[in-house]
């Protein structure tokens, strides 16, 4: 009789726990700089106010590949997030599988076809359905130079690719390091893709990387491609091996060097750091040889399936902050990048972020925004990576313009 009475008060106890246990959401992210960290803590807040907790999984890499690792395990377990930070051709992938939930109910309430450019729902709103929302647009196709290095040489910033390369032997005359880079292969990809589309256009840029088409692969406008990225393999320190991307961008913010091509979420750690755009440092497409031309990537925290209600609801609050008009403004105030919506009034943002909302728009409207190819939105992993590999190994050793192209092209054709 002692026995049941045990039971029974141990069995109301674990009841009543379950019973008003707060509901959570747990997102598994690659945000682990500063300025990202900070741009993740808008939403979070936001979260938390909907009397939601909040359970963060960082796993550090600033490309994502780790990220990615992990998931897979997380799902072979059983055991996905919530929600998990995904790009691109990732959650199109995902979703095709099956594996990905959705939050459609709170996008119809909140009128998420609405406010989206078709750009944008492209890598979101998958065969009809919301699996995921997107949190910004990054542009990656930008330059971060130090003012007061610019300013130790007297040069303006340079408007062409021969103006750039002019400006790398006043910097090491001046004691400054031309150019800050990272030397992680996906960091050597996005590069890859913003001198691609400076030197050979939107229209280019199309044909090679997201129609993969041969021709383009092996023309002379993509060894030209390869030729710059060459010149720029000249302007990095010693160093460079294995380097984090922020910490680039620190060297750029010290005025250790001079130059880094980088996508605008760089601009997050000019903030976090107390810089201001245009007293500290500028913020300045790379050098197009056509007119226009924008490579953009949509940031997006994709849904997996929650089984129990109280799950079910905390995921949608979460998304219903993601989309939060004052969140998508602050979280891109830290992040570097401009909001997914376009809705918004964006008068409280830096001129570097208006300057980048006004061009996506131009170059959406006149058919020159382009899919990161980098970022797997232009191409599926398989593809990326076996370009990546190429892309890499020619920055890294003495490979030829020549050869790059003939074994990138080789490459693309064997990962289809």
């Amino acid at each position: 009789m002692k026995m049941f009475a045990k039971t029974s008060t141990i069995a109301f106890l674990l009841s009543g726990t379950f019973a008003f246990a707060e509901p959570s959401v747990e997102v598994m992210h690659f945000w682990t700089s500063g300025g990202e960290a900070a741009a993740l803590g808008t939403v979070r807040d936001k979260v938390l106010e909907q009397g939601v907790a909040w359970e963060d999984a960082p796993v550090a890499g600033g490309g994502g590949d780790q990220a990615k690792t992990a998931l897979q395990a997380r799902i072979a377990a059983g055991d996905p997030p919530a929600a998990m930070l995904m790009l691109g051709q990732n959650i199109i992938d995902w979703a095709n599988i099956g594996i990905l939930g959705n939050v459609n109910d709170v996008a119809a309430a909140e009128g998420w076809d609405d406010v989206l450019p078709q750009a944008v729902k492209d890598f979101n709103k998958i065969d009809g359905n919301y699996v995921a929302a997107p949190t910004n647009v990054h542009r990656t196709d930008m330059i971060w130079a130090s003012k007061a290095a610019f300013d130790k040489i007297g040069a303006e910033y340079p408007s062409t690719w021969e103006e750039f390369n002019a400006l790398a032997p006043r910097f090491v005359e001046a004691g400054i390091i031309p150019i800050a880079h990272g030397g992680q292969a996906w960091q050597e990809a996005y590069m890859f893709e913003a001198i691609a589309i400076g030197v050979g256009g939107a229209e280019f840029y199309r044909k090679a990387l997201v129609d993969l088409d041969v021709d383009a692969l092996q023309s002379d406008t993509m060894k030209q491609v390869f030729d710059q990225m060459g010149q720029i393999r000249d302007m990095v320190d010693d160093n460079f091996a294995g380097r984090d991307w922020n910490l680039a961008t620190a060297m750029v913010i010290n005025g250790e060097a001079a130059m880094q091509i980088m996508g605008d979420w760089a601009k997050g750690e000019f903030t976090n750091a107390g810089k201001v755009a245009g007293e500290d440092f500028a913020c300045i497409p790379v050098p197009k040889t056509d007119a226009g031309g924008f490579v953009y990537l949509v940031n997006s925290l994709s849904f997996f399936t929650q089984p129990q209600a109280d799950q079910a609801d905390a995921q949608a609050k979460l998304a219903s902050a993601i989309m939060d008009p004052e969140v998508q403004v602050a979280f891109n105030q830290a992040k570097g990048a401009i909001p997914a919506r376009t809705d918004l009034d964006l008068s409280a943002m830096d001129a570097c972020a208006q300057a980048t909302a006004a061009d996506f728009a131009e170059t959406d409207t006149a058919g020159t925004a382009v899919p990161t190819f980098a970022g797997t939105h232009a191409a599926v992993a398989s593809v990326v990576g076996a370009a990546t590999d190429v892309i890499t190994e020619f920055f890294n050793t003495d490979m030829s313009s020549e050869d790059a192209i003939e074994q990138m092209a080789e490459a693309i054709e064997l990962s289809q």
